[in-house]
């Protein structure tokens, strides 16, 4: 065989290597970025309102996070257990917290669909185009595979 067509066969074999490593990154990525996908099709509904953008908050993620870690594992039942102590804790780290509330959910496995289902429930809809300017959001995995969405809302001055 020629240098130039064992040349060739390499460069194809690289090519395909790389193909399937950006493949494998980009599908982490959605995962990791979910959140980001979420924030941006809930800030995409609230400029159709005429409402002001949210903006993400790592503190308010982290607590996000935690709740959502808590569902996930069953260390508390679905829901919004411990809410007020939550929200308590944030206004304090946060200072100046005029407004809060919170949607969770479970199930879809993609932004669009969670935020859709937010969308279609009058509480959590309320929820998304109340008057705020900070958020958090989270998901966490259970041991069933399903994912667990925390996303607060905070109104700080």
């Amino acid at each position: 065989m020629s240098k130039t067509f064992l040349a060739a066969i390499l460069i194809i074999a690289l090519t395909g290597i790389l193909a399937v490593s950006a493949s494998a990154q980009n599908k982490k990525r959605v995962a990791t970025d979910m959140p980001t996908e979420i924030l941006r099709l809930i800030n995409e509904h609230r400029a159709g309102m005429q409402l002001s953008p949210l903006k993400m908050n790592n503190i308010i993620s982290q607590a996000a996070e935690k709740h959502s870690h808590n569902m996930a594992t069953k260390k508390i039942p679905f829901g919004h257990d411990g809410f007020d102590e939550r929200m308590a804790t944030l206004a304090h780290q946060l200072k100046n917290v005029t407004g809060w509330a919170e949607n969770v959910a479970y199930g879809p496995t993609n932004a669009k669909d969670v935020v859709d289902m937010w969308l279609h429930s009058p509480g959590h809809k309320k929820n998304i185009e109340g008057n705020y300017n900070t958020t958090g959001i989270a998901i966490e995995k259970g041991a069933d595979g399903q994912p667990y969405y925390t996303q607060i809302f905070i109104y700080k001055n």
